[in-house]
């Protein structure tokens, strides 16, 4: 029931329409609608309060058949929805069910969740939330996008910020408001299933091309409207640091290292006004992440001022019972996780969401949450929802959205496929390829837009082909369109497949790829893995399967130009078949245009310009990072040279040259005050136009802990013609310069530093 006052403040609400400020409105808090926020909490029951905590999955309320199997196409069980919202005051849902739909029935079942607020049977609307997370993946005809992993090869924020507010309008032409994405986690486990995930193993590069996709998202801080969509941060923090390289298993990370590498990024993307995050479901140090009070109030809200809502991953209150064992009960479980700072739970499923309801509303009873806790936590809440427009009474989809699917924005998708493909090897100018020369793609990634994709794909794990995106095409398809079938042939040659949980791959049409490869000119030898993410993704070794290595050998025996296509979610090592291959192309995961923006690679009609964004690893058993310490590069004989992955960070060739000249550094030694000034003359010496990453990278000579033997501290994507040059120019603050100490605190030390730009350095002192 709504009370008097409940009404007159909707009518306000409504009468002064609440304008988000991004940015402003969750860093810097506006009096007047935390105003409204409390007006509205003190009219709340406690069952009301309890229900905005608790976050379901669409699955609960889809109609089933006799067979408990959800009924295609999907429809709406009232009943269950009436007790979800009814009954249990459910205040958010989740999910795609099982796969991708339409705008049609995204309306349907918008329609559902905003009707109880639009008819005043709630007083606080539902926001809904999705993993939008290389485009809009879940809805028919979206835009999608390189992973984030192949978003990070680009270097090119300006591209990060225009996939971020694309996939936002594509998000809210669905009418969902809330993206889980992005993730901030930093890659230093390429066995990690979700490696693909993130923005590469460096938190500047990742912090810089996080905050774009932010800005991308939730618009600049000034307009939050029907075209931008809540970010959520994941997963805070420590997730991507497991040490077996299983997904939620334990990390082990000294503060220092929690400070520079992990939490370095997610404060970018709280400065940048990212509206929500979502808690890591492994454990760091011993402490499962949906208990770390440390990090998730002390850290995220009183230390850096964090406004929004925090919200657990899927089923994470009820693991800390029954898998990490850090709770005795049900009832302790949700009280630990609620008290360390956990402000929404994703329970998801029925009956545990009502479960969850009971538990809580016993422990507000028996005071084991205080109700200041809960209404701490249903405030952030209410302010979010605020900030999306939620309570304007508009859910803000279909027809309006003319440019859903458009192509122009598969134009701007195609645009970041091709900067993020990296060329690795081009030995003897084998590419840019001739015309007239006819091809054999083949390997088992070669003709399915699946592997192009990946995993958050149409499905949770992006298997199904059923649900291609229809008219995109897979990498021999655009072989087809380039050069014509009569000048290409495609034979499979080995298949990717689950075998007892884990990826296998076998040999198949030998005989057919060795006849198809005697009448060609040339190999494209498509390899990878299959899409997989969390734990369906875990995997035994970083090797490339065996079966796919033994392919190249085949292809290396023909005498035939072999050009190695790397279609992966993360580095998977193949040293022993590196110096066979003519030219190497790490694809990463590009989405529904990889496939075109490869061949217009190959054939020159647009110029490589990717650069790796981890270091690629030379054997499976040696995980190196390109800022290592310099023990990691001492060797045996004594000698620097142990540090020796197959590729290095920031690596990417291109057709042309690029040379580099008269660094100038603006003074040799600075103060606590000053700004440096750095820059560069850079110079394309090729013949052809292209672009170029010109990477600063600064290293601290001498310090009280072992300080890293090079971190990058600064990036450009530039443009030149042909003999053109440009200078480029770095600043750099004593901030750029701090380090953190073991117990995470961020000191500042005098001393000498060495700037390194490609091959040039130069040093300059701190005073």
């Amino acid at each position: 029931m709504i009370r008097s006052l409940k009404k007159t403040l909707l009518l306000l609400l409504f009468a002064t329409p609440f304008v988000s400020s991004g940015q402003s409105e969750i860093n810097t808090l506006n009096a007047e609608t935390e105003q409204k926020i409390s007006a509205l909490i003190s009219e709340m029951t406690v069952a009301e309060k309890v229900g905005q905590t608790c976050q379901i999955t669409l699955d609960v309320f889809l109609k089933r058949d006799a067979n408990g199997a959800v009924i295609e196409p999907i429809e709406i069980d009232s009943e269950k929805w009436e007790e979800a919202i009814g009954t249990y005051k459910v205040g958010s849902v989740l999910n795609v069910g099982s796969h991708t739909l339409s705008l049609d029935q995204w309306a349907m079942i918008m329609d559902v969740v905003h009707e109880p607020f639009k008819s005043g049977k709630t007083s606080i609307p539902i926001i809904y939330g999705i993993d939008a997370i290389h485009g809009v993946n879940y809805t028919i005809g979206g835009t999608l996008f390189p992973q984030e992993i192949g978003l990070a090869a680009t270097w090119n924020p300006k591209l990060a910020n225009e996939f971020g507010h694309i996939t936002a309008y594509e998000t809210k032409a669905s009418g969902i408001p809330w993206n889980f994405s992005p993730v901030l986690d930093v890659a230093r486990q390429p066995l990690w299933s979700r490696y693909f995930e993130t923005l590469g193993e460096d938190p500047y590069l990742a912090s810089e091309m996080g905050k774009a996709i932010i800005c991308g998202y939730q618009g600049d801080g000034t307009d939050m409207d029907n075209t931008h969509t809540a970010a959520c941060l994941k997963h805070f923090v420590g997730y991507s640091a497991s040490f077996s390289g299983r997904d939620r298993t334990p990390a082990y990370i000294p503060e220092k290292y929690m400070q520079e590498l992990f939490l370095a990024p997610f404060k970018v993307g709280i400065e940048a006004g990212a509206m929500t995050v979502m808690v890591n479901s492994g454990d760091v140090n011993g402490v499962p992440g949906h208990i770390n009070y440390h990090l998730l109030t002390e850290v995220l809200k009183n230390e850096w001022g964090f406004n929004g809502f925090a919200v657990s991953d899927w089923e994470d209150f009820i693991m800390l019972e029954s898998v990490h064992r850090v709770a005795e009960s049900p009832l302790d479980a949700v009280v630990k996780g609620f008290n360390a700072g956990v402000d929404m739970s994703m329970v998801p499923t029925a009956p545990h969401y009502k479960t969850y309801c009971d538990l809580m509303n016993q422990a507000i009873s028996e005071k084991l949450i205080s109700t200041e806790r809960l209404e701490d936590a249903v405030r952030r809440i209410i302010r979010v929802k605020m900030a999306v427009g939620l309570f304007e009474k508009n859910s803000g989809q279909g027809a309006q959205y003319k440019e859903f699917g458009s192509a122009d924005y598969k134009q701007k998708a195609l645009n970041s496929a091709v900067e993020s493909i990296t060329l690795l090897k081009n030995k003897g100018q084998l590419l840019p390829l001739s015309a007239d020369k006819k091809v054999l793609i083949a390997g088992p990634t070669a003709n399915n837009l699946v592997f192009l994709n990946g995993a958050w794909t149409h499905t949770w794990q992006g298997l199904d082909t059923s649900h291609n995106t229809a008219g995109c095409h897979t990498i021999y398809e655009a072989f087809e369109n380039e050069i014509g079938a009569e000048n290409c042939s495609f034979v499979e040659g080995a298949k990717l497949y689950m075998q007892d949980d884990y990826e296998a791959c076998k040999l198949t049409n030998v005989d057919d790829f060795k006849s198809e490869a005697a009448k060609n000119d040339v190999i494209v030898l498509c390899l990878g893995e299959l899409p997989s993410t969390e734990k369906p993704g875990d995997i035994r070794s970083l090797d490339l399967p065996k079966a796919q290595m033994e392919l190249a050998q085949m292809a290396y025996e023909t005498g035939k130009p072999v050009i190695l296509v790397l279609v992966e979610a993360r580095p998977r090592t193949l040293h022993d078949i590196v110096d066979g291959a003519t030219a190497i192309i790490q694809t990463y995961l590009p989405g529904d245009y990889g496939g075109d923006a490869l061949v217009k690679l190959l054939y020159g009609k647009e110029n490589f310009s990717g650069k790796l964004p981890y270091t690629y690893p030379k054997y499976s058993g040696v995980i190196e990072f390109y800022d290592h310490p310099r023990s990691v590069a001492r060797s045996k004989s004594n000698h620097f040279k142990a540090f020796d992955p197959e590729w290095h960070f920031g690596f990417g060739l291109s057709y042309t040259n690029f040379t580099y000249s008269d660094l100038e550094i603006s003074q040799s030694s600075i103060t606590t005050t000053d700004v440096l000034k750095i820059s560069v003359l850079v110079t394309n010496s090729g013949d052809r136009e292209g672009q170029e990453v010109v990477q600063l990278y600064i290293s601290d000579d001498v310090a009280s802990l072992v300080p890293a033997g090079k971190q990058l501290k600064g990036f450009e994507k530039i443009h030149l013609k042909s003999k053109e040059s440009k200078r480029v120019e770095f600043s750099v603050s004593p901030e750029n310069l701090k380090f953190a100490n073991n117990s995470g605190k961020w000191i500042l030390e005098p001393g000498s530093f060495t700037i390194a730009i490609d091959q040039l350095t130069g040093t300059f002192e701190l005073k």
